[in-house]
């Protein structure tokens, strides 16, 4: 029997199996044959000469990519932004590159943040007057141990029967799984598990501690958030847990394009209201700066960003925020709110 390696690929074997299984006893017994050859193939050696090894540059200039003076990531040959599908139908080695890319990147704006914006980075309890949250690291990815991974499929409760019946139909279905993963990634990655902060399991926990351990604690007579994204999502949460204590302590909030929402998230009429008069979100739009923005819930004024582009919202309305900011210090100390839209075109909230 003779197999022509270079030109019989996986698909082409399971369908040579499907057609033989149709038939009678013995082509079974080709069945069966062909299978245990094909769990003696070594797919990872087989096809190592297609596949990228998973080993990425540690700097930009590696990556042959650089900051120009926009500040935007590009190309050092070709000027062209950053180009996810680097190699085609090879999503996995694509995506490892990207996430490489990204720690790279991660460190470069930490630096700036340091050296140009003078804040200072520091490991949790320590705090200071501007605070920066980081609400997205909620866990670190370690490695599975042989042990590990025994004991996650031996913690069953079932009968022993039934766990060995299913424990075979895993098996197999694993089997066919890693066999097809294989001939899409043979560099098949270790198995991991995630081990989640303590107290800071979500970005919506982490807003509590650090509220609880931090801003709480301060001695700051004005307190502003700005809360871009999921931030405005999690500030909602925080009110939520925390109302008296952020109603006392907290002047304004300005909110970027955020994606909170006070029926969902199931917000009280007091912080609605409370929401109503210290809170304003500035919302990607073809609007200019500070044109006010319509909208169906009954929380905040909307507000455009200046911008479509929801990760510039910040950015483009820093001068707005600021001056928001301002005003509601003024207003805090007169007794007469914030403007954080033109009166002309304010959303009258009471009417909804």
């Amino acid at each position: 029997m003779y197999i022509y390696l270079s030109i019989l690929n996986p698909l082409t074997v399971w369908l040579m199996m499907a057609q033989l299984q149709q038939g009678g006893p013995d082509e079974k017994e080709k069945t069966t044959a062909l299978k245990d050859l094909l769990s003696r193939i070594d797919l990872d050696e087989l096809m190592k000469k297609d596949e990228p090894p998973l080993e990425f540059p540690d700097t930009l200039e590696g990556f042959e990519y650089i900051f120009n003076e926009k500040g935007q990531l590009r190309h050092i040959k070709t000027g062209e932004p950053f180009v996810f599908n680097y190699r085609e139908d090879l999503h996995r080695w694509n995506q490892k590159r990207y996430e490489a890319l990204g720690e790279i990147i991660t460190k470069y704006v930490y630096e700036l943040l340091q050296e140009e914006c003078h804040l200072k980075k520091v490991t949790l309890p320590e705090g200071y007057g501007v605070i920066v949250l980081n609400p997205n690291e909620n866990y670190i990815e370690v490695e599975k141990t042989k042990a590990q991974v025994q004991l996650s499929s031996d913690s069953s409760d079932e009968p022993a029967e039934k766990r060995e019946r299913k424990d075979k139909i895993q098996k197999e279905t694993k089997k066919r799984r890693d066999f097809y993963e294989k001939y899409r990634n043979p560099q098949k990655e270790k198995e991991t598990m995630q081990i989640y902060i303590r107290d800071n399991g979500s970005p919506e926990e982490h807003t509590i501690y650090v509220w609880d351990h931090f801003i709480s604690h301060s001695a700051a007579e004005n307190v502003f958030f700005v809360a871009h994204s999921y931030g405005g999502l999690a500030f909602v949460a925080l009110m939520i847990q925390r109302e008296p204590e952020v109603k006392t302590k907290v002047t304004a909030v300005a909110l970027t394009d955020s994606v909170h929402n006070v029926w969902h998230q199931e917000a009280g009429k007091t912080i609605r209201e409370w929401m109503r008069e210290n809170c304003c979100n500035w919302v990607s739009s073809s609007e200019p700066l500070d044109t006010s923005v319509e909208s169906m819930l009954p929380d905040c004024p909307r507000v455009s960003a200046g911008t479509e582009r929801h990760e510039l919202t910040s950015w483009k309305s820093f001068s707005s925020i600021f001056k928001f900011f301002s005003e509601a210090i003024e207003a805090k100390n007169s007794s007469v709110k914030p403007t954080p839209t033109r009166r002309s075109s304010r959303i009258k909230y009471e009417d909804l």
